[in-house]
């Protein structure tokens, strides 16, 4: 059987995916993760340093957590952006935001994570949560990222990680296998969730982000792995401090 998507899907192909499953994506995601994906969101917020007063950005945001927490992180002195290509998403995102009357102002763009709508040195502190391994293009993304952050100021890049330990390897590959992918078909999405299995294959490793990240400019590059090494957060830095 021919698998549900390319190796290497296109960026049209990942937007029309995402299109399709936001009805379903925050429950999904909190099945999966068995609710820990908050915990991990969390972290990369701390990570970013978003502070009150701070103007935060979201890339790749799906619908809103991360944004909401940066929402939160600012204050009612601060403001935050969070921008995806996926119109259903953000739609679902600004949603949440109405219902959830959050002092800082949130606004919703629709736009390319590779070629981002925003002029350079705007950001305090910014966040990405599962988008970097849907970038068609990853280093151009990570120098985007670069461009629009403030000197001295951080982003936390929330992400799978591939671990290094064979036995990680087995449990990861078996969570994906045996936990994602049923789950997936009972919704009715076998199709658009085959991709995540080759997405994290072909993912780079969390040395090797530091690397990317380096390459595209940022002075400072830390990858923590996080729960048991399934998860990761790339923290990066321009100029000053990490």
């Amino acid at each position: 059987m021919a698998p549900a998507q390319p190796l290497s899907p296109s960026a049209t192909d990942i937007q029309s995916l995402f299109d399709r499953i936001a009805p379903v994506y925050d429950s999904l995601n909190e099945r999966l993760s068995f609710g820990l994906h908050r915990v991990w969101k969390r972290m990369a917020v701390r990570w970013s340093e978003a502070s009150p007063g701070h103007t935060g950005l979201d890339v790749c945001c799906g619908s809103g957590d991360l944004a909401l927490m940066l929402a939160q992180a600012v204050g009612a002195t601060g403001t935050v952006y969070g921008l995806d290509f996926s119109a259903e998403l953000l739609a679902v995102a600004a949603e949440r935001d109405r219902r959830a009357h959050l002092p800082a102002p949130l606004h919703w763009v629709q736009g390319d994570a590779l070629a981002l709508p925003f002029e350079a040195d705007t950001f305090d502190a910014a966040t990405m949560g599962y988008g970097l391994r849907n970038l068609t293009d990853i280093p151009q993304g990570l120098a985007e990222l670069r461009r629009v952050l403030k000197p001295g100021a951080r982003a936390a890049i929330l992400d799978f990680h591939r671990p290094q330990g064979a036995l990680a390897q087995q449990f990861q590959r078996w969570y994906l296998d045996t936990l994602v992918v049923p789950a997936a078909e009972q919704m009715g999405l076998t199709e658009e969730y085959a991709y995540i299995g080759p997405s994290v294959d072909r993912f780079p490793t969390g040395p090797e982000q530091v690397v990317l990240a380096r390459q595209a400019g940022f002075e400072q590059a830390v990858h923590y792995p996080i729960a048991g090494g399934l998860m990761g957060v790339l923290v990066v830095g321009r100029h000053g401090r990490l």
